[in-house]
This record gives C-alpha cells, structure tokens and sequence, in this order.
C-alpha cells in the first residue's frame, strides 16, 4: 500500500468527537481505517484496470489519478467481506456525484469525488481531507455501506439515503442506469 494512503489510515481519532457520533458508523470507519491492500493478486489489478481505465479516461486525464482513483474504489468498495458494494457501481455514483472532479462542491456544501458532506470528518474525530481521492472514497463507501445495511440492501433506498433525497427515485434510478455503462 502506498505511503500516503497508509498516512490517513494513522489518523488518530479523537474520542471526544467520536463520541458523539452514531457507535456503528464510528465502528464502521475503525474497521476501514485498519483495513489492508484488496487485490488478491495482480490479475485481480490488471482485469480491473484494464476494463475500466478507458472508461474513466473521458473524465480524468492523467493516468497516475485514474489508477489511483480505480485502485480506491475497487480497495473501499470489497473492504467488508459482508458488505461489498460492486465497485462498479462506486464508479457510477462518482461519474453522478461528480463527474470525477475531486474539487466539486455541491450547492449543499458536499465535497470531492463522493461528494461527502463536510460533517462527516468532524463528526468521525478524522483530518478533513474531503478533496484527496483515498479519504474521499474511502468514507463515501463507509457511508454507503452503513445505509445499506440499514436499508437492508435495498439499492435505490440506500443511494437515496447517501444522496439526501429519501422518498424521491430520480437520484437512485439516475445512478443505477450509469450502473450499467460501468458495468464489467
């Protein structure tokens, strides 16, 4: 694993600011922050890359970043054994969130590739490093997994709960149909 990916794994997390958060999703992010390298072997890597890598380069133009950016989707979304996310599907929720930019920002203040909402790493006692690819992506898949599983795998209700707009459809039929062009 890269050096600076392993330096916000180290982030020490304040108790003070954990506490108040909910005890699952502090839970959640403990287990994500000791997690290790995903690919169980370089065939794994290169059927991964070598599918999406075109896909992603009409969004993002430098090389190092698409893979750095598909090794952390690929890494966050099998982190749980559990409660994978296909991180196809990852990538259809950025190509919506953001278009790949790690810089958007959302009328509602969300922030980088997942568009996480600012709270989140204060809530959680971690470093706001919400505009780097690996913490960005890195809590957006903690995030969606935890709705998920509150939302009992239902897709489109759990993206509905990560988006904000719980009760309306268009956000989740949005993602799930760019799910498609993703798809490997």
């Amino acid at each position: 694993m890269r050096w600076w990916i392993l330096s916000f794994f180290l982030l020490p997390i304040s108790s003070g600011l954990a506490s108040q958060t909910e005890p699952e999703l502090k839970n959640l992010l403990e287990k994500v922050i000791a997690g290790a390298n995903c690919f169980t072997d370089k065939y794994d890597a290169e059927v991964w890359h070598k599918s999406m890598e075109p896909r992603l380069k009409k969004f993002v133009a430098a090389h190092e970043t698409r893979v750095e950016i598909l090794d952390q989707v690929y890494c966050e979304a099998r982190r749980d054994p559990q409660q994978r996310i296909p991180p196809d599907l990852v990538l259809a929720l950025i190509e919506v969130e953001s278009r790949f930019d790690p810089w958007a920002v959302s009328t509602a203040g969300a922030v980088g590739l997942m568009q996480v909402m600012p709270f989140w790493p204060r809530k959680l006692g971690v470093q706001n490093q919400l505009v780097r690819a690996a913490p960005n992506i890195r809590m957006g898949c903690a995030i969606l997994r935890y709705y998920l599983r509150i939302e009992h795998r239902d897709w489109p209700r759990a993206l509905a709960r990560y988006n904000g707009s719980v009760g309306r459809n268009s956000y989740p039929r949005l993602v799930m149909q760019r799910w498609q062009s993703w798809r490997y």
